[in-house]
């Protein structure tokens, strides 16, 4: 599942006993799982930072405590540490970590997911601003909402239309229209303000 080096083994060891806690071990979860902006949290942790439902791994000398629902994004992960003349560098690979493409027999609600997470999602962030799926009906119509700096940016409908409802129709078939649900009058950060555009 999880594959920890040896000379990663002795890092954290020798981490460990610096700390002189009794029970302290490490504990490894995947933070934003499954988006682009995906990452791996490593901290010390002792029996009362718990949650409970953690997986252990033993591990010579101490416990790595893996976060239970980052399990399926860190299966597969290498955790090294490689020692340098000028200090050392610890590296973890999780190739699952931003997730993977539903396949083509996913439900059309799973693969539009996963579009706007891995694709239209961070053309947003470049504008500060983002979408959520609200809605998918039986009729493939695709139902946003806008947030960040496309809540009420005069230019939504340009992107709408040209850019995620384009997106969506070409990367999950089945989609047949974009719809936006969001009140556009209440946005108090546009990226460019409707009376500008």
């Amino acid at each position: 599942m999880i594959n920890i080096s040896e000379t990663a083994q002795t890092h954290f060891r020798k981490l460990i006993e610096r700390e002189t806690l009794p029970g302290l071990g490490v504990r490894l979860s995947a933070v934003h799982a499954g988006t682009p902006r995906a990452d791996v949290r490593l901290e010390f942790a002792g029996s009362d930072d718990l949650q409970g439902d953690e997986w252990a791994i033993d591990c010579e000398g101490f416990t790595l405590w893996l976060d239970a629902p980052s399990v399926p994004y860190l299966d597969g992960a290498e955790i090294d540490y490689e020692a340098r003349a000028t200090g050392g560098q610890l590296q973890i690979r999780a190739p699952k970590i931003k997730g993977e493409a539903p396949p083509e027999a996913a439900s059309l609600v799973e693969r539009v997911r996963w579009v706007v997470e891995q694709e239209v999602n961070p053309q947003l962030a470049q504008h500060r601003g983002h979408v959520s799926v609200q809605e998918v009906t039986a009729e493939g119509v695709v139902v946003l909402r806008f947030g960040g700096g496309c809540h009420g940016c005069g230019l939504v409908d340009v992107t709408l239309k040209q850019g995620i409802e384009k997106t969506l129709m070409e990367k999950a078939p089945g989609v047949t229209a974009v719809r936006d649900a969001t009140d556009h009058d209440t946005g108090d950060a546009p990226y460019m303000p409707r009376d500008a555009a």
